[in-house]
């Protein structure tokens, strides 16, 4: 008896070849199977030649970095509310007030009220007397004794006059002033009192920023770094103004009674610095009129202006009034 088709014999691995009407049946099949494929493969459209392919570049996807927001002036929009305030309180205080603040590290600038109007700059002229000497010890114009540097801390410590009439007529009295214009960029300095001394200039608040500006700009580094130390830390007197710019802050304030046309006039007047690296400087200058003038209002109106500039709380601290 014959073994089934499909079984294989022992030690030879090898399939019998099929017999009869099973092996037909496979054969049809498979003729099928093969025709198939060749037709398939017919039908295939072949693929386009290599030249004909159109490649496009990929395309970028979009940016999803927040884009800066600034004003007009180049400032960050966290200035605008700021600048907005400062503007207020200008506009509404009596008399003649300007400001001019400027970021040192891009320049701009922003200006609010009176800056192109003269106003009497007080002990803020102390400073340009400081930043004088300094530079005369540096250059060998002029020693820097004990006795003349002692003045330059008590001129900024507690703005003491006595010291800044020795400086005064120690360097030159008005010989000085071609300086503070010419160097120092105080172009519209003025000699507007009769007796000639340190307390008789008017400037603008522009002269006073730019003074500040030279000072940490083109002052020999040891003497910008004491000049900076001893702004941060004034005495009571002076604990108003810039100094409400909050902490690290420098101050030089300047307070002067002007009598005229029958009636006293106080103006006052703040300029320094605040931010890392001294980064923002700031001049004000306030002459108020006959019949609302008052050092007390005058000091609180510049720590006002100095608060709402850097977002600190107002109404300002200013204690003790200056005498």
């Amino acid at each position: 008896m014959d073994r089934p088709d499909h079984v294989t014999e022992p030690g030879t691995r090898r399939w019998r070849r099929a017999r009869g009407p099973l092996a037909a049946t496979l054969a049809g099949l498979l003729g099928v199977v093969v025709l198939g494929a060749a037709t398939f493969a017919a039908r295939v459209p072949p693929p386009p030649p290599a030249a004909s392919l159109i490649l496009y570049p990929p395309t970028a996807a979009p940016s999803t970095m927040p884009q800066p927001c600034t004003i007009e002036g180049g400032w960050p929009c966290e200035w605008a509310p700021r600048f907005h305030a400062a503007a207020e309180l200008v506009a509404r205080s009596p008399g003649t007030l300007g400001l001019v603040l400027v970021d040192r590290h891009t320049g701009a600038r922003f200006t609010a009220g009176a800056t192109g109007e003269r106003i009497w700059t007080g002990s803020t002229i102390k400073l340009a007397l400081t930043v004088y000497a300094l530079d005369a010890a540096r250059t060998g114009r002029q020693p820097l004794t004990p006795d003349a540097r002692g003045d330059l801390a008590a001129m900024l410590h507690t703005s003491d006059d006595a010291a800044a009439s020795r400086t005064w007529q120690r360097y030159g009295a008005t010989a000085m002033l071609a300086t503070f214009r010419d160097t120092y960029g105080m172009a519209g300095l003025t000699m507007s009192g009769s007796h000639g001394d340190w307390g008789a200039l008017t400037a603008t608040p522009g002269d006073l920023a730019a003074l500040m500006s030279y000072a940490l700009d083109h002052t020999h580094p040891d003497d910008r770094a004491w000049i900076a130390a001893a702004m941060r830390d004034v005495g009571d007197v002076q604990h108003w103004g810039m100094w409400s710019a909050g902490p690290g802050s420098g101050v030089k304030n300047g307070w002067l009674e002007n009598p005229y046309g029958g009636a006293s006039h106080w103006c006052v007047s703040t300029v320094g610095f605040t931010g890392d690296g001294e980064r923002y400087v700031v001049a004000a200058m306030f002459q108020m009129p006959e019949g609302r003038d008052s050092l007390d209002l005058g000091a609180r109106t510049l720590s006002d202006l100095a608060a709402v500039l850097f977002a600190r709380p107002t109404p300002a601290p200013v204690a003790p009034r200056p005498t």
